[in-house]
């Protein structure tokens, strides 16, 4: 099967060797997100629950650019310099997915890329 690559201005560019996403068939394999300001490349003030959030967009600009949304997403995996965040996590992600959530991993990690708190990333499987 042809992998189609994903890309979007929305979402902060990848700041390494790898794509957004990649689709292959009717699933798409998003990337890590951290809490970079697309426009600007740089990590989001506010603290930790402004750098969840933006996570979440950035992974819901990339989702939109492969053909579907969070509501598509059927694994996430989240990782965590602190995990006191967890339920912040929890509360914030309320907001982003309804139920039936997808199936999900929360990892303690000891440090993220460019200093972030919060990192995501998740298999997505498109409706045909």
């Amino acid at each position: 099967m042809a992998k189609q690559i994903i890309q979007t201005e929305l979402a902060p560019q990848a700041i390494g060797t790898y794509s957004q996403a990649v689709k292959v068939g009717d699933t798409v394999y998003l990337s890590g997100q951290i809490p970079l300001d697309p426009a600007t490349m740089t990590l989001v003030e506010g603290g930790m629950d402004a750098q969840i959030r933006r996570v979440f967009d950035n992974l819901k600009a990339v989702a939109e650019a492969a053909g579907g949304g969070l509501r598509d997403v059927v694994k996430l995996n989240i990782f965590l310099t602190d995990l006191g965040h967890f339920a912040l996590v929890n509360e914030i992600m309320a907001g982003y997915f309804a139920p039936p959530y997808p199936a999900r991993a929360a990892i303690g990690v000891a440090a993220l890329p460019r200093g972030a708190g919060v990192e995501m990333d998740g298999v997505m499987v498109l409706d045909r």
